[in-house]
């Protein structure tokens, strides 16, 4: 990752991006609340099982808020190219430059989510599940569809997900006697049956490679999916994920170019719309269930439908002339994602430790009387059910104010 560099003005930054690459960070950034931890506490608020629902990601098949932040992150990815390409072409960048910086960026990605992945391990933990993993494996495959004119990005696009869907559904299923406790499957009440169990958890193609590919590196013993994986996830669901930022440097193009704000709005939403549909009837049908753990082709079209949807939205609130002022907290985070992507994943802990040595252990399970008399009421009661909240809020409180401090001096962390 490079130093950090004067990026330029914030106003030539393209707002609506910004906010919903703001809007994704924020999501991952959240987790900090630990919503679920206070639905354990209060099992019967109805409130707080939906506010948990969606901070978590589903068990396999189907899909949560949640679930929404790797592909959007991912589909940002793409967004954001055709503005860079454009912008290194005006500064008379040479070609091989361009492209060994694309190498760069490729390189450094695959490494920095090598990296958090390691983090609080006893050696690297090679697993390249990460959401920057995954996006630098394929970025140097988006940056060359990033030269080809949109008929030939569409095209790549369906061969991507033709491709991967056939690799899965020629994979052999299980035998019927097969131990799926063996490699961390689903209970049997949730496998995907019939034709739809090609796309189990860990039994399917991407499953059967990384058990060979990932024992290829350094380890204190062997990798299996029963001890390493029992999320599901797969290495070789950087070839989906390559389609989602395929959809989004496709958006990038459209965005980019000149025409009507409002116009681009409704293109926006009308593809989302129809993505949407094409992922829901390949999983309604059981041609291609809904995963995002595998990154299942159907779930490349469901969750790039939402990313068009949610591109469309803030388009429509941010590039069509309405004032913005209220998205400046979205925008502050999404200039700097990958600031707050390290800073999520390496100094929660650090914050909250510091504020309990500072402001005592019990900081974050009363608050002050001050502000229940305020209230007129007691704020959280009961008050130790809400301590993972009040302790995440104050990290995010923290989080924010040093992406603000960066965003106002034009400090950018890029890779």
């Amino acid at each position: 990752m490079s130093s950090p560099v004067t990026a330029p003005a914030p106003a030539a930054r393209v707002a609506s991006v910004d906010a919903y690459r703001g809007l994704v960070m924020f999501l991952m950034m959240a987790e900090v609340l630990r919503l679920g931890a206070v639905h354990k506490a209060l099992p019967n608020s109805a409130l707080w099982g939906f506010l948990a629902h969606h901070q978590e990601h589903v068990a396999w098949r189907g899909c949560s808020l949640h679930d929404l932040i790797q592909p959007s992150f991912s589909f940002l990815v793409g967004v954001a190219l055709p503005f860079s390409l454009a912008s290194r072409a005006a500064r008379g960048q040479a070609t091989w430059v361009r492209w060994l910086h694309a190498f760069w960026r490729a390189a450094v990605l695959v490494l920095l989510g090598v990296f958090l992945r390691s983090y609080g391990q006893k050696q690297t933990n090679w697993v390249f599940t990460d959401t920057l993993s995954q996006i630098g494996l394929g970025y140097m495959f988006l940056f060359a569809l990033g030269h080809l004119r949109v008929a030939w990005q569409w095209a790549a696009f369906a061969a991507l997900l033709v491709g991967y869907w056939a690799a899965f559904a020629l994979y052999p299923l299980p035998a019927p006697d097969f131990d799926y406790a063996s490699v961390a499957g689903l209970p049997a009440g949730e496998r995907p049956t019939g034709f739809a169990a090609h796309w189990d958890k860990n039994t399917n193609a991407a499953a059967a490679f990384d058990t060979w590919f990932l024992n290829r590196f350094p380890r204190d013993k062997p990798w299996t999916h029963a001890t390493h994986n029992k999320g599901g996830y797969a290495t070789l669901s950087f070839i989906p994920t390559l389609a989602t930022m395929v959809l989004g440097l496709i958006a990038g193009g459209w965005l980019r170019a000149g025409g009507a704000p409002w116009a681009k709005v409704r293109h926006f939403a009308a593809v989302g719309l129809a993505l949407l549909a094409s992922g829901y009837a390949l999983d309604a049908t059981g041609v291609c269930p809904n995963v995002k753990r595998i990154w299942t082709p159907a779930w490349v079209l469901f969750s790039g439908g939402w990313c068009f949807l949610f591109l469309a939205g803030f388009a429509a609130l941010l590039d069509t002339g309405f004032r913005g002022q209220w998205a400046y907290p979205l925008v502050v985070i999404g200039a700097n994602s990958i600031a707050a992507y390290v800073a999520a994943w390496l100094l929660k802990g650090f914050v909250v430790e510091s504020f309990k040595t500072h402001f005592g252990p019990d900081v974050f399970v009363r608050p002050p009387e001050w502000l229940n008399r305020l209230f007129g009421f007691d704020l959280f009661d009961p008050p130790a059910a809400y301590e993972p909240l009040v302790g995440g809020f104050a990290v995010l409180t923290v989080f924010w104010l040093g992406l603000e401090w960066m965003y106002r001096r034009k400090v950018f962390i890029k890779v």
